[in-house]
């Protein structure tokens, strides 16, 4: 395909996980894509690496800046950049509480608000914000977590109300439980990584962890001009997690 054809892209989080599968499919379906990281070291061409931290709104104005500088314009925001928690309400202390929220969900509040006067420019203006199962489906031990990607949810619908007559479309994906490098290091930490793996695929109906690979189909989906009717919406990439309700085995 190449449907992003002379498009420009920017990935934050981009270096690794969903952001690397995302700046890559991009790429490989015609558009430049821009890569902001906290570590951009291990991006390669055909992708443009540039540090970026988005809990800090001067770091993040310089690299869109230097980004859209480079590309020589920008069409597609994908908003990936984010870090997990655990626990209950009582398991995180106001600290912890204050940084995941800000940079799970102010964190794209920045990128977007450096990024939207790039978009202004372009005819195929899109964003697409990596949400997650847990801001619809209450998961133990996910506290902080689910309340951060539960206000991405209402902030992408927030924004592409505020932004559709500016021909922005805002739209996010809702992945189930992915094999990442975040979820790797959850189950090198448990007492039984191969237990604790088989819990977290047996949840999901399809019976496997969602791939990388397939979040970032489906941000493209959202992202590409083929899209141009979609916005305001959460697209589930969940294995059937949010929507089916399978009878036990053999039932």
């Amino acid at each position: 395909m190449s449907d992003f054809e002379g498009l420009k892209a920017l990935v934050t989080g981009g270096a690794s996980g969903i952001g690397r599968a995302t700046a890559e499919l991009l790429a490989a379906r015609g558009a430049q894509v821009a890569v902001l990281d906290l570590d951009p070291a291990p991006v390669d061409k055909p992708l443009l690496g540039f540090r970026a931290d988005v809990s800090d709104d001067a770091s993040v104005r310089e690299a869109v800046a230097a980004a859209v500088t480079e590309l020589g314009g920008l069409d597609i925001v994908v908003n990936n950049a984010g870090v997990g928690a655990q626990g209950t309400v009582e398991d995180n202390d106001d600290a912890e509480w204050h940084r995941v929220l800000d940079i799970n969900v102010v964190g794209m509040v920045r990128v977007a608000r450096a990024a939207l006067p790039h978009l202004r420019r372009s005819q195929h203006a899109a964003i697409v914000n990596t949400c997650s199962i847990g801001a619809t489906a209450g998961l133990p031990q996910r506290a902080l977590y689910c309340a951060s990607k539960g206000a991405v949810y209402s902030l992408t619908l927030a924004m592409a109300a505020d932004h559709v007559r500016e021909g922005i479309r805002v739209n996010c994906v809702n992945p189930g439980t992915a094999d990442t490098p975040w979820i790797g290091r959850l189950l090198d930490a448990a007492d039984d990584p191969a237990a604790e793996r088989a819990a977290l695929e047996a949840r999901q109906p399809t019976g496997r962890l969602v791939s990388a690979a397939e979040v970032a189909g489906a941000i493209a989906y959202l992202a590409s001009p083929l899209s141009g009717a979609t916005t305001g919406t959460s697209l589930a990439v969940d294995g059937g997690m949010q929507g089916l309700r399978l009878r036990p085995v053999g039932q």
